[in-house]
C-alpha cells in the first residue's frame, strides 16, 4: 500500500473537544517538557498482576512524577477542569502534529498554528479535511445508508474501508478504530446513540451534505426519500408509545395484571396465574420458569401507579415467597423505584427480586407484541452488486461488434 493511499492514521482517536482544549493548554509549553512527561508516564508500565492505576490523576501525578513533569501534568489536569487525564493524551498529540494544528518555533516552544485556530473554531474546511482523512466522513456515509445500526452492523464495511486506506488490519484494531470514532461523532451530535443503536442525526446529514466529497453528497440525495419515510415511521411509533403509556395508566387494575400475565407467557413462563383480589399476600401473578433441568416458581407484584416504589413494598413481596414456595420474585410498575428499593433487591443472602420499571416494561411489551401490533412496510432497493455482475459462461467469446466501448 502506497503512503499516498493511507488514511485513518491516528491511533487512540480523541474527542475533538479534548484536542481543542489541549491545544490551548500546550501553547507556550516546550516540546522537550511534553516529551519528558510522556516518557516518565510510559516508563511506569506495572505488571499484569500489579497494574498501574491511572484513574485518579489527583493521586498519581504528585506520587509518580518529578517536579517539572508534575507541574505540566497538573497544568493539563487542572486546566481542563479535571476532564483530560495526562496519561491519555497520546492520540490527541498525534492528531495535532499529523495535521499541523500545533507546531514549534525555533526554540522548540509549542504554538497554535492558523490551522489549529481554525480547528478550535470548528471551521468546516479543516474539519472536513481531517474527518475525510481519518474516516469520519466514511463512517457517516455508512450510517446515512442505514436507518439505524449496531456497531457490529458497521464493522464489515468499516473493515473493508480500513483495509484499503490504512495499516489497521487486525480484528481488534478495526473494532477499536470504529469504537473511538463513534464516540467522537456522538459527542459532536453528528450521530445519536440510544443503548447500542446508532443513527446519523439531522446535524450529521447536513454536515455530510456540505462535504467536498461528491460521493457523500450524492448519497445524501439518494437516501433522502428513504430517510423521510423512516423519519415519518419513527415519529408515528413515538406517538404510539405515548398512547400505549396513557392506555396503561388508565387501564383497569385487574386488566393490567392480566396484561402482565400475557407478557410472562410470551416471555416463556408457564402455568401463569393471576391471583384473586384478596388473600394473595401482595402477589398478583404466579408463574413457573425453566432453568436448565429445574423448574422454579416466581411471584410478581404489579403496580400501575406512576410514583416510585419504596422498600417496604419489596420486603412484603419477599416475605410472601414461602406461601407460594417461590424462589424469587419481581415487581413490575409503570413508575420507578427508590434507591433503597434498588439496593435491597439483590441483598446478599436474600431471595432475589427483579425490578421492572415503566421504561423497561414498555420495551418488553413492544418486543413481545403485547398491546402493540407490528405492521410491515416494504421498501424496494436496487441490488447494485447483483446488477453489476456480467453473467457470461467461462471462455465465452464476445462478438467484436458487441464489445463494450
Amino acid at each position: 500500500m502506497s503512503e499516498e493511499n493511507i488514511q485513518v492514521r491516528t491511533p487512540w482517536f480523541p474527542l475533538y473537544s479534548d484536542v481543542q482544549m489541549l491545544l490551548k493548554l500546550l501553547q507556550g509549553q516546550s516540546n522537550t517538557a511534553v516529551k519528558s512527561m510522556m516518557a516518565a508516564i510510559d516508563e511506569q508500565t506495572g505488571t499484569p498482576k500489579n497494574p498501574v492505576d491511572w484513574s485518579e490523576p489527583d493521586t498519581w501525578i504528585g506520587a509518580r512524577l518529578q517536579r517539572g513533569e508534575e507541574q505540566l501534568a497538573q497544568h493539563i489536569w487542572q486546566g481542563s477542569h479535571r476532564t483530560i487525564n495526562p496519561r491519555y493524551i497520546a492520540g490527541a498529540l498525534f492528531l495535532m502534529r499529523q495535521y499541523g494544528l500545533l507546531v514549534t518555533d525555533k526554540q522548540g516552544i509549542y504554538f497554535i498554528s492558523e490551522r489549529g485556530r481554525l480547528f478550535i473554531d470548528n471551521d468546516l474546511t479543516i474539519m472536513h479535511e481531517i474527518d475525510g482523512a481519518e474516516g469520519i466522513l466514511q463512517l457517516l456515509f455508512i450510517l446515512a445508508k442505514l436507518s439505524q445500526a449496531k456497531r457490529s452492523d458497521l464493522l464489515p464495511e468499516w473493515g473493508e474501508f480500513l483495509h484499503a486506506h490504512s495499516k489497521f488490519g487486525t480484528e481488534i484494531s478495526v473494532k477499536d478504530t470504529l469504537r473511538r470514532r463513534l464516540v467522537n461523532v456522538v459527542e459532536r451530535d453528528l450521530v445519536t446513540r440510544t443503548g447500542n443503536i446508532y443513527k446519523i442525526s439531522p446535524k450529521g446529514i447536513s454536515y455530510l451534505a456540505t462535504a467536498p466529497d461528491s460521493k457523500a453528497r450524492q448519497t445524501i440525495q439518494e437516501v433522502k426519500p428513504k430517510r423521510e419515510i423512516l423519519s415519518a415511521v419513527e415519529a408515528y411509533n413515538i406517538q404510539m408509545r405515548k398512547e400505549l403509556r396513557e392506555n396503561l395508566r388508565t387501564m383497569n387494575p385487574y386488566r393490567f395484571e392480566q396484561l402482565v400475565g400475557d407478557l410472562l407467557e410470551a416471555m416463556g413462563y408457564e402455568d401463569v396465574t393471576v391471583t384473586k383480589a384478596s388473600g394473595d399476600y401482595g402477589v398478583d401473578v404466579v408463574a413457573t420458569i425453566q432453568f436448565g433441568i429445574t423448574t422454579i416458581t416466581e411471584v410478581v407484584q404489579v403496580k400501575r401507579r406512576q410514583e416510585a416504589i419504596s422498600r417496604p413494598t419489596l420486603d412484603m413481596l419477599r416475605g410472601s415467597l414461602p406461601y407460594y414456595k417461590a424462589l424469587r420474585g419481581s415487581i413490575i410498575t409503570l413508575g420507578t423505584f427508590s434507591a433503597g428499593c434498588i439496593e435491597a433487591a439483590l441483598f446478599v443472602g436474600a431471595a432475589p427480586i427483579t425490578l421492572i420499571d415503566g421504561e423497561k416494561l414498555f420495551e418488553l411489551l413492544i418486543k413481545y407484541d403485547i398491546g402493540i401490533k407490528k405492521r410491515t412496510i416494504e421498501l424496494y432497493e436496487i441490488d447494485e452488486e447483483y446488477l453489476q455482475v456480467i453473467d457470461q459462461p467461462l471462455n465465452a467469446v464476445i462478438p467484436s461488434n458487441e464489445v463494450p466501448d
